[in-house]
């Protein structure tokens, strides 16, 4: 008994010690990963547009709350919007914590606002093969102004420009001259040069190579207080885009914007044709949203946006009058040229709307009038299946003579029928078929028809169709089978 109660005692000692243990096991790995180091990759890739700047936004402020030790920008942009620009700077310039630029993969660039975000950055890296440069601004407008108009607003443009990276490039110690002379100039250079100018800090080709040679440099934050970078070793996580950013950024494209306005036109253009379709209604509003949304986040020539918006107005038109063509023609015309006009294509980061997308939307276009114009024709052409107009042509029976009155069975029902070819002397026999010539009221008007001639059922017409003094009424045909 006594050896009983020892075994139970060395039991659970083990059974204490190895709770110890696991406890401490989890301890220990939580404090080993507290003391690693950790930065945040958000990636400029493409065009700085609205949805860009809200994205890097985000970004930041999420970098910010989990107390990271920098914030990696990895750049690959040609430009983009100025506004857009301006706010991601501006939340750079307020981040708490340290942001380093680096342009890269290799065949990279960082260009014109792309110029911008780098010089604001705490620390500037380039990835070898890449390039920095063309920071000219573009005004954005639709034309008509007189050149003298347009070479002060230009001149406008670029000394602000100017004062605002040579404002970056002090805070930062950067060269402020080849800032200026990128504004101005639109000079570019390569990753060797901008090193060797003073316009970067350093060259990395890899990520661990950066966050090695930024470890233990100090940089100065928001507030003034300065702070050395720890991220030797450390492990890297990527914010990327949530789903709706991905959405606004794709449709700030200028060939999706221009897909988006003329689903939408089309789709609302075909709901009215054909009132209670709603699919095409519904997708076409919710296409001409994004579209319109686009509008605003690209440089637009708001020209090109009235012709589209007025080619459409024709093709509306089109469906009630009778032009032979012409308003379809001339909304094509106007919808063509519109769309080539659509883009301002000297602003940075946005090239011209696709023109196979425009020629494909363009066949389109014309395929959907021929559609609707083949189905109305079909519609006018077609014989009547309800109405009094249903009736006319339509073979009955003769149950009792008509001489010339009588009864006819026609379609399921039957009907006081007079014959316009009958007389006392010579009645129209019961069995004989007529055909219905006119209907007064509640009688028909019949002639003889061939006894050949195939009875008129009311399966055939989709319905009986019953005349009244004050309108047709309509009753569904007996179920067979």
């Amino acid at each position: 008994m006594a050896q009983d109660h020892g075994s139970r005692n060395w039991l659970r000692c083990i059974a204490l010690i190895s709770l110890l243990l696991g406890m401490a096991l989890s301890i220990v790995p939580g404090t080993f990963a507290q003391d690693q180091p950790t930065v945040r990759i958000l990636e400029i890739d493409g065009t700085i547009t609205p949805a860009m700047a809200t994205y890097i936004e985000r970004g930041i402020n999420s970098a910010n709350n989990d107390g990271v030790a920098a914030i990696i920008l990895e750049i690959d942009t040609p430009g983009g919007l100025s506004s857009a620009m301006d706010d991601i700077i501006r939340s750079i310039l307020e981040s708490e914590t340290p942001v380093v630029a680096w342009v890269s993969p290799m065949g990279g660039r960082a260009a014109s606002a792309g110029v911008y975000i780098t010089y604001a950055s705490h620390i500037a890296a380039m990835a070898p093969g890449t390039n920095i440069g063309s920071a000219s601004p573009v005004s954005m407008g639709g034309g008509g102004e007189d050149n003298e108009t347009t070479e002060t607003m230009n001149r406008k443009v670029t000394n602000d420009a100017v004062a605002q990276i040579r404002n970056l490039a002090n805070l930062r110690d950067r060269n402020a001259d080849w800032a200026e002379d990128a504004v101005r100039d639109a000079v570019n250079i390569t990753a060797d040069q901008a090193l060797e100018l003073n316009v970067i800090d350093l060259i990395a080709g890899d990520l661990e190579t950066l966050l090695t040679e930024i470890d233990g440099q100090v940089v100065m934050l928001a507030d003034g207080t300065e702070t050395a970078l720890t991220t030797a070793g450390a492990s890297a996580s990527t914010t990327s885009m949530n789903l709706i950013e991905r959405v606004l950024q794709v449709v700030s494209d200028p060939t999706i914007a221009f897909l988006m306005l003329s689903i939408g036109s089309l789709g609302i253009f075909l709901e009215l044709s054909n009132p209670g379709a709603l699919i095409p209604g519904i997708v076409g509003v919710l296409s001409l949203i994004l579209g319109l949304y686009a509008l605003g986040t690209i440089p637009v020539n708001w020209t090109g946006v009235a012709l589209i918006l007025f080619a459409f107005a024709l093709f509306f038109i089109d469906l009630f009058v009778t032009s032979f063509g012409i308003l379809l023609l001339g909304g094509l015309t106007a919808f063509i040229v519109g769309s080539y006009m659509l883009i301002d294509t000297s602003i940075p980061g946005f090239g011209a709307v696709s023109r196979p997308v425009i020629w494909g939307s363009a066949a389109l276009i014309v395929a959907t009038a021929l559609f609707i114009g083949t189905a109305v024709l079909r519609a006018r052409l077609s014989k009547p299946t309800t109405g009094r107009q249903a009736m006319i042509g339509a073979i009955g029976t003769v149950r009792t003579p008509l001489d010339p009155h009588g009864k006819v069975f026609l379609m399921g029902e039957l009907w006081t029928a007079t014959a316009d070819n009958a007389s006392s002397d010579h009645p129209v026999e019961a069995g004989s078929k007529v055909r219905v010539t006119e209907l007064q009221g509640l009688r028909l008007l019949v002639q003889t028809a061939p006894a050949t001639a195939p009875e008129t059922s009311a399966s055939e017409r989709n319905r009986s169709v019953i005349p009244v003094d004050d309108g047709v009424r309509t009753i569904p045909p007996e179920p067979t089978g």
